[in-house]
């Protein structure tokens, strides 16, 4: 283990006004943060408290998520962290710009929650133990002192909530078993089931179908709630919708057609017209982008309705009785909604429309009863805030963001889209933030990679990482490399199997667009990334040792054949799509080449690795092997990892710890 020394002055203008020599100097504390008890630190060097002092106003940005509608009243449910609390729960909000009414409480966040659809009684939420995703269901009693949840299903399975059957009030919700209860300690077959249950009388739940695979999910029934519209997820570039009866559990794959010739495309049910006889969908089955269409259900005809719109469509929600549609479409980044007349399947033009607040788009829906659409507005001044678009067409606000005093996020920097060309002459795109012009000279540089693959860097407020940007003057840059979503179904496959280390050489060649920034010092940059951004970092870190300063690996994958080998099994058929099918010879050896665990002896500049011990998709052991075999090198390397936590930190005292040792990280590395 090597220890590296720590020096007052390294601590920068941010904690430190500045560091003079005296004859006689003061006394300064030694006082250093004590981590919590469930966290793991390996090779970081104390926390001094002072810096945790100055840099702490930037852990507290509050924002709100919403969850669900009341079924009858204009009231809402969110998720959302109060100041003195360490996750993310379920409130009420009966009133806009209320603070609302917590209604779940505990260790572990609650981010999902709906109401019973006929009266809202009663809430169900989802939760999960310790970042583990087995996520069980619990029902709520609401308008009654005292009452705690119930368990509603088997907490050796993961679950869902699917969709609800409003006329009876009763649940559509899917399970999947997990690797701990099999012999051996993992599966060679998954299922998905599908069960109706009152929530009142989980007893008597009821078997609708069991299912092949893990990448099922049920969408709302029809209108007569005889039917229920399934999506089966195959890959980021292959989808089906299937029909199941519920009467009979029969179901069956509607489109694409089961004879159909055309080539792979992603489908997925959108909602229901009146009738039932037709169904909107959203498909890239006509070109690069996921329209939004309208598939005719007895004859099998689809009709292009947003082709005019060169954008993937990524949500849509419909009025009750069928007649107005709300759809988000993803715009080099940013979520936009567009309004389309359901009858005639045309977009209502923008002028006729009353203006939005602007930003990025997380989520809408509609109230079922009173045609009201809730929006959440995220943007580079302020974290997920709701709003409402009244049939009147007036907007209401709903939630306020929050953050600490002191810190005025209203002057935080804009993100903008910067382009660079790649070895190959493809065309990659990312969002930079620049720090504000006070900071002169040539700035620092934090590649931020995101994980999926199949995800995408999207404008937003950055939370924490605004710190590194507006108090540090780092110039934050989030690529998209080939592989992202957003930017067609061919860009989105360009990195699977074999062509896996080309979105490596993407990165290469955002070093080389650096270097040619006038105010931008390629000799300090550093690289992170979470999940497969994870694994992206420790590949930067094996290719472009001499090019980087240090690197942060959170939650990455460091050798992908024992990640397959390891990852839970309800995963690793999807992962196999994407990464390459280890059981053939051929590609478990690439797999092996490219990994980073394989190379991990090029890995020559500090490395800081972060771990969730109950991570279901990447297992602990992917950060403890890279750890074990840097250090074996020489190169230093420090560890945290959290025992009450999975794939990511999201307790807000681990939070803080992770944030503090990553900026420590940074003044040792491209801040001195």
């Amino acid at each position: 283990m090597i220890r590296l020394r720590l020096s007052l002055c390294a601590l920068g203008t941010a904690v430190l006004a500045a560091c003079a020599s005296s004859p006689a100097p003061a006394p300064v504390s030694t006082a250093v943060v004590a981590p919590n008890a469930n966290l793991v630190i390996q090779g970081i060097p104390p926390v001094p408290q002072s810096l945790a002092d100055a840099i702490g106003r930037y852990n507290d940005f509050r924002g709100h998520a919403f969850a669900d509608w009341h079924p009858t009243q204009r009231e809402m449910l969110v998720s959302h962290r109060k100041a003195d609390a360490n996750t993310a729960q379920i409130f009420r909000v009966t009133t806009p710009l209320t603070d609302g009414e917590q209604l779940t409480d505990g260790i572990d966040p609650v981010v999902r929650a709906t109401y019973e659809p006929r009266n809202g009684r009663y809430i169900v939420f989802e939760r999960a133990t310790g970042g583990n995703e087995v996520a069980q269901l619990y029902r709520l009693p609401l308008n009654q002192a005292g009452a705690q949840p119930v368990l509603l299903t088997n907490p050796d399975e993961r679950h869902s909530i699917n969709t609800w059957l409003r006329r009876s009030g009763r649940l559509v919700y899917s399970s999947v078993p997990i690797d701990r209860t099999a012999q051996g300690g993992t599966r060679t077959k998954i299922t998905t089931t599908l069960w109706l249950m009152d929530p009142d009388k989980p007893e008597a739940r009821r078997k609708l179908a069991e299912l092949d695979g893990g990448g099922w999910f049920a969408g709302r029934p029809s209108p007569d709630e005889r039917l229920v519209s399934l999506t089966r997820y195959l890959s980021a570039n292959e989808s089906q919708i299937w029909m199941l009866d519920l009467a009979s559990g029969v179901a069956k794959q509607v489109a694409p057609a089961v004879d159909s010739q055309e080539a792979k495309a992603t489908y997925s049910p959108a909602g229901w017209a009146p009738d039932g006889r037709s169904l909107w969908i959203a498909s890239d089955r006509a070109g690069e982008f996921r329209e939004l269409m309208k598939l005719d259900l007895a004859s099998g005809r689809i009709d292009r309705v947003s082709s005019h719109i060169p954008w993937d469509v990524s949500g849509v929600t419909l009025t009750e009785d069928g007649a107005r549609l709300a759809a988000q479409f993803n715009v080099d980044g940013r979520d936009e909604l567009h309004f389309f007349d359901a009858a005639t399947a045309k977009e209502v033009p923008a002028a006729a429309l009353p203006k939005l607040p602007e930003g990025n788009v997380g989520a809408a829906s509609y109230h079922h009863g009173r045609g009201e659409l809730a929006f959440s507005i995220s943007n580079a001044q302020g974290p997920s805030q709701i709003y409402s678009l009244g049939t009147d067409g007036k907007v209401q606000q709903w939630t306020r963001a929050t953050a600490a005093p002191g810190v005025d996020t209203a002057a935080f920097s804009e993100q903008k889209i910067v382009r660079w060309k790649s070895f190959d002459g493809t065309m990659i795109s990312g969002l930079l933030t620049a720090p504000p012009k006070k900071f002169s000279g040539k700035r620092p540089v934090l590649i931020s990679i995101h994980g999926g693959p199949e995800s995408q860097a999207s404008f937003g407020f950055l939370g924490r990482n605004a710190y590194y940007v507006q108090e540090l003057g780092m110039a934050l840059i989030q690529p998209n490399v080939r592989g992202s979503s957003g930017y067609g179904k061919s860009f989105l496959a360009m990195d699977n199997g074999f062509k896996r280390e080309d979105s490596v050489k993407d990165i290469g060649a955002l070093l080389d667009w650096i270097a040619t920034q006038p105010d931008l010092d390629a000799s300090r940059v550093l690289v992170t990334g979470g999940s497969y951004g994870g694994y992206m970092t420790l590949a930067v870190s094996t290719n472009y040792a001499d090019r980087i300063a240090g690197s942060i690996d959170v939650v990455g994958i460091s050798h992908f054949v024992t990640f397959l080998n390891n990852t839970e099994s309800y995963r690793r058929d999807l992962r196999r799509v994407e990464y390459g099918d280890e059981r053939d010879p051929a590609m478990k050896a690439h797999l092996d080449k490219i990994s980073p665990l394989t190379n991990a002896v090029r890995i020559k500049k500090p490395l800081f690795v972060i771990q969730g011990k109950n991570d279901p998709r990447v297992p602990y052991t992917e950060a403890e092997q890279i750890v074990a075999t840097v250090r074996q090198g020489g190169t230093p390397v420090w560890y945290l990892r959290a025992e009450n936590e999975g794939h990511g930190f999201q307790k807000k005292d681990n939070q803080d710890f992770q944030f503090y040792a990553t900026v420590l990280f940074m003044q040792q590395t491209v801040l001195k």
